[in-house]
């Protein structure tokens, strides 16, 4: 249920789902970083990780000189530098490049690294192929039993003119029938929504849901009130209450299926979100435009 204004009602109907009717629901997740602490504490800064059924991500506060590397990473992972102040050197194999900050960034399969002369914040998003990054996670116990509803992981297609270091400026203005600022790869689809200078109207909320896919919805300035309500099935052992949860910078909410959702941006400044989804979303690809990368990675 979308407002007339919102671009998201003129997607189309989504496909007929690939798993079973829901007869049980998972819990939403939340992370909220800046009152946990870091699963990690060392020279490189501070790390707090938490996952998806699909996804992780890596939230660093890194010092001056901090460098992660990634020795025979098995897919494509992703490099957002939030803040426009920030820099980052990157290597990807014999590959190197050179990133400034408010950028997203998708690196290469195989050995890898990114440095930061200045240190910063830096987000990371892996797919939980990569175990070892996997078994950090705060809410890893979580995902001792896969969630119901989710169809089982598949990448998607190699870009055409094969993997390298892709790199995008944030800096996109909006655009009329638009939704936010897309970027997919073969892992992920990362939607930097278009941000709120202070709270969202209430009176044009978007309750929606989603059939088969988690979505993991990361603030990285202000704070959001997530809203969720799952359906009753006929079993009530399995109903549950609403979620009303605030979470301020830095969070994360991972919402599951198919939960009645809606986000409300409720702080006073600035209130940055950004959606992530793992792997990327069919609908959103088919909208013609919306994808602004969609030239470099073949859909399915």
């Amino acid at each position: 249920m979308y407002d007339t204004t919102d671009p998201r009602a003129a997607l189309n109907a989504p496909a007929k789902s690939s798993v079973p009717p829901p007869i049980e629901y998972a819990a939403a997740e939340y992370a909220k970083f800046y009152e946990t602490k870091p699963q990690e504490d060392d020279k490189n800064g501070k790390t707090w990780y938490a996952r998806g059924q699909n996804f992780i991500i890596a939230y660093t506060e890194a010092a001056p000189g901090a460098t992660f590397s990634r020795k025979g990473q098995t897919d494509e992972y992703v490099v957002l530098l939030h803040d426009a102040d920030i820099t980052a050197d990157l290597t990807a194999g014999s590959e190197k490049k050179s990133i400034g900050g408010y950028s997203v960034t998708f690196v290469p399969p195989g050995d890898s690294g990114v440095t930061l002369p200045k240190g910063g914040r830096l987000v990371r998003l892996f797919t939980t192929r990569s175990a070892d990054i996997a078994a950090k996670s705060s809410n890893a116990q979580s995902y001792a039993k896969p969630h119901a509803n989710i169809p089982p992981y598949q990448s998607w297609p190699v870009p055409n003119d094969g993997y390298k270091i892709r790199s995008y400026s944030l800096d996109v203005p909006p655009e009329p029938g638009r939704f936010g600022r897309i970027w997919r790869c073969t892992t992920f689809m990362v939607n930097y929504l278009d941000g709120y200078q202070g709270r969202r109207d209430p009176t044009k909320l978007s309750p929606h849901h989603h059939d088969d896919f988690e979505q993991c919805s990361l603030a990285v300035e202000g704070e959001f009130i997530h809203h969720l309500r799952w359906p009753w099935t006929v079993n009530k052992s399995f109903w549950r209450g609403d979620d009303h949860e605030l979470c301020k910078s830095p969070s994360i909410a991972v919402i599951p299926p198919p939960s009645i959702h809606t986000t409300e941006a409720s702080g006073s400044g600035f209130n940055q979100l950004v959606d992530i989804f793992c792997p990327p979303r069919i609908d959103f690809s088919e909208k013609p435009g919306w994808v602004l990368n969609a030239n470099e990675y073949p859909m399915p």
